[in-house]
């Protein structure tokens, strides 16, 4: 593993713990040349999960771009880096524990909008005015609406 300071190769495990969710291991790890301290995660690796996008092509699930989305809607938010991954984890859990090996971006989609919703309205809300594709302002008063009336 190198060294995310200096770029080193030789780093050693100071301490192996399993992760909060158990599915995986974090490790504390120590720079053998600059003597800084660094955390990894080490994950079980398990078949590509394919997502069906829109226009019906298939692509490996990444992360980073439902992440990206979080970002972006949560921007200038209180919204924590913890509480986005752990919004992450959840949706993961909940897609790949499906039986199918597949999943349309509509599923997640919407699982992301039901995490935030209950997170953060505002981020709600601007996620779904991309996600939603809203195309007038009354679309956009529609869906206040629904969350006002709650």
């Amino acid at each position: 593993m190198k060294c995310p300071y200096c770029g080193e190769d030789d780093t050693k495990v100071i301490d192996s713990r399993p992760a909060d969710d158990n599915s995986s291991i974090r490790r504390r790890r120590q720079c053998e040349r600059c003597g800084k301290r660094f955390t990894t995660y080490e994950k079980l690796e398990t078949m590509p999960f394919m997502v069906i996008k829109k226009d019906r092509t298939r692509e490996p699930y990444n992360r980073s771009k439902v992440e990206a989305g979080i970002v972006r809607s949560c921007h200038k938010r209180p919204v924590s880096t913890q509480q986005i991954n752990a919004m992450l984890d959840e949706i993961e859990n909940e897609i790949f524990n499906c039986e199918d090996k597949e999943v349309e971006t509509t599923v997640i989609g919407e699982l992301v909008m039901d995490k935030l919703k209950k997170l953060d309205e505002v981020a709600y809300v601007r996620f779904a005015s991309v996600y939603r594709e809203f195309k007038d302002v009354n679309t956009f008063m529609e869906e206040l609406g629904k969350l006002l009336k709650k």
